[in-house]
């Protein structure tokens, strides 16, 4: 990798920097549009004692949920439990740490945190245990409640293409939280299907600019179902 050039060969490179007790935004919804290459690789790490940022922690066996296996999370920051089991065993048993957030707060919060804004006020989760310990204020006669915007040592996200210079388009649903994680980390890794040269992609369909991305990885994805629903023909 040099200069505005930010591909790199292997996973080992794009990882490398991570250490225990770091902070993680990840991309991603449900099993849509997840680095599925980038948490295999902190899961062959064995990196410990992470906060997780992401919507939710994947399901048994496959995405995030892979890192609760061998303990390698300390504390998830997400919007729901989903059809992960050993994320909800490890919540009611008190062994993993999480923050429930909802899902337009979290995205705003890695919005923010990506725009340089340290906190935002919100009228979502006023009179709920969401506000428990947090500032409100009044605008206008309604009640608001602030909240902390978030940013993470690293962000892992993913993409349909990108050129070298981290240019990126997302493609349908998997852009989800992608955009706003990609901006909240102080290193961000994207991992993509294609890498195109500069100029080959509509600088009108570009979504995450360039400078938001520190390494660039082309990857291949198994692009799994979380819940097929079928009727008989």
């Amino acid at each position: 990798m040099a200069g505005f050039d930010k591909v790199v060969a292997s996973y080992d490179d794009a990882l490398k920097g991570l250490e225990d007790g770091m902070t993680i935004i990840a991309g991603g919804f449900g099993l849509c549009g997840i680095p599925e290459g980038s948490i295999a690789q902190i899961k062959k790490m064995g990196t410990k004692d992470l906060t997780i940022v992401s919507n939710n922690c994947g399901v048994d066996g496959f995405g995030l949920g892979i890192l609760l296996e061998d303990r390698q999370v300390k504390k998830m920051i997400s919007s729901y439990v989903g059809e992960n089991a050993l994320f909800e065993q490890q919540l009611l048993a008190g062994e993993l740490e999480v923050e429930l957030t909802p899902q337009g707060t979290l995205a705003e919060k890695m919005r923010a945190g990506g725009a340089g804004i340290p906190a935002f006020f919100t009228a979502t989760g006023v009179g709920t245990p969401v506000a428990e310990g947090k500032e409100t204020r009044e605008f206008n006669g309604r009640e608001y409640l602030m909240e902390e915007s978030i940013t993470g040592d690293f962000a892992i996200v993913k993409a349909w293409k990108a050129d070298r210079y981290g240019n990126a388009i997302y493609r349908h649903t998997a852009m989800n939280f992608n955009p706003m994680a990609a901006t909240a980390g102080k290193i961000t890794i994207m991992e993509v299907e294609e890498i195109v040269e500069p100029g080959e992609l509509n600088p009108s369909e570009i979504q995450t600019q360039g400078i938001y991305v520190d390494r660039l990885i082309q990857g291949t994805f198994e692009k799994r179902i979380e819940k097929r629903t079928t009727r008989e023909a």
